[in-house]
Order: C-alpha cells, then sequence, then structure tokens
C-alpha cells in the first residue's frame, strides 16, 4: 500500500489571522511536504482570554485569507459548533472523518510548543498526530529548555535530522521542527493598532483588512 502524503492540521483562536499565520503554514507545507494544511479557527478556546470578536467573524477572515491557494482548507467545525474547543478532541474528530492510516501533522509555533503540557489531554495529542513545531533557522528548540514532563516527550518522539520523510511513514507519534521566516507580527499587536484607528496594511491581507473595516471589528469602544 502507498504510503499517504501527510496532512497539516493549523488550529488556532485567528483573531485576526494575520501575515504570520499564513507563512507559517504556506512554509509548513513546502518543508514538510503536506498535501494540505486545514484551518481549524477555535470556537471558544479555553487555555487563552476570550475572542475580541465572535467565531463567525473569525472563521470568515481565515475564509478571506485563504482564499486562492490550493493547498489552504477551512475546517469550520469548531467555530460553528459553539463549544470550547480542545485540541485532542478536534484531533478526534479529524481520525473520525479521515481514518487511522492518514498522517495528521499539528502545526504549533515554538512558544504553543513550549507551553504544551499545560493542554487538556496534551499527551494524547501524540498518539493522534504528529506535531511539527516552527523556529527561527538556526535556533530550533532544545530539549533543555522545555519543562520535564514535554522534555521526556519530546526525547522519546523527535526525528533525527527533523526529516519530513518520517511523517509519511507513520499516521503519529513524531516530533520535529521545521524552519521559518522570522516575522515580528502578531494578533495582540495588530488588535492594538485597529484599536487606535491606525493601519494595518501589509500586516493582514487586504479582504481581510476590507472585512474588519465593513463590519468595524477590533474597534476601541469608550465610555461604559
Amino acid at each position: 500500500m502507498p504510503e499517504l502524503s501527510p496532512l497539516g492540521v493549523f488550529g488556532g483562536t485567528f483573531d485576526p489571522v494575520h501575515v504570520g499565520h499564513l507563512r507559517l503554514a504556506e512554509e509548513a507545507a513546502d518543508a514538510l511536504g503536506l498535501a494540505c494544511v486545514r484551518w481549524i479557527p477555535a470556537g471558544q478556546p479555553r487555555h487563552r482570554e476570550a475572542p475580541r470578536v465572535d467565531a463567525a467573524h473569525r472563521l470568515r477572515l481565515v475564509e478571506l485569507a485563504i482564499a486562492g491557494n490550493p493547498r489552504f482548507v477551512l475546517d469550520p467545525a469548531e467555530a460553528e459548533s459553539g463549544e470550547a474547543s480542545y485540541t485532542v478532541p478536534t484531533l478526534e474528530r479529524l481520525r473520525g472523518e479521515l481514518g487511522p492510516a492518514q498522517p495528521l501533522v499539528l502545526l504549533l509555533g515554538a512558544d504553543a510548543y513550549a507551553g504544551l503540557a499545560g493542554w487538556h489531554r496534551w499527551r494524547e495529542i501524540f498518539a493522534l498526530a504528529h506535531v511539527a513545531v516552527a523556529h527561527r533557522a538556526g535556533l530550533a528548540a532544545h530539549a533543555s529548555t522545555l519543562p520535564a514532563a514535554l522534555r521526556d516527550e519530546h526525547l522519546a518522539r523527535s526525528v533525527p535530522g527533523d526529516d519530513p520523510a518520517a511523517l509519511a511513514a507513520a499516521p503519529a507519534g513524531r516530533v520535529l521542527g521545521f524552519a521559518m521566516t522570522p516575522l515580528a507580527v502578531s494578533a495582540t499587536q495588530v488588535r492594538e493598532l485597529l484599536a487606535q484607528g491606525r493601519s494595518a496594511r501589509y500586516l493582514l491581507p487586504q479582504p481581510v483588512i476590507d472585512y474588519i473595516e465593513l463590519h468595524h471589528l477590533y474597534r476601541r469602544h469608550d465610555g461604559p
């Protein structure tokens, strides 16, 4: 039986989606040989503060941002559910849809990966997907910088040389890193610019900016 090409899984609040998210997904697809990247905006994320705008708007922003990229696919299930979003149930849902043999690759930034041990049922992630960690070129995460519980898993599951061929050889269970272009942009920074009425051009795709302006999102409201 031929190997199945791995699929990327990219979840997040995307509040709002910005060029850093887009470059991470694009460079992951190239570096890891992903057939596609499935974007999964969270409905009600529980490991961080409530999003500034509701799930329907964030879902639409992602849809606009990824339009025209044949390697990007929008998964609306979490945003449309109205339920709390957790990574393990999301991966279990994907397993039910795609089958046990399909390699899945959870895409994480280095900061998110470092905090993985604080996530709900985090150890079960490795039974459901590989984990690929984005890092700046030459600055891959070292096991010594990780919390003890995660460090043990990291050492046991790391792919030698970060060889992406390992992702197609099994459906889940490995950890590797990939380098991405460093972009000093964050959703917090973008929200602050928008709240101040300042330009976010070139930090967000233009269709995203147009939608935000049309619906008056992320504006700072004075008074009670």
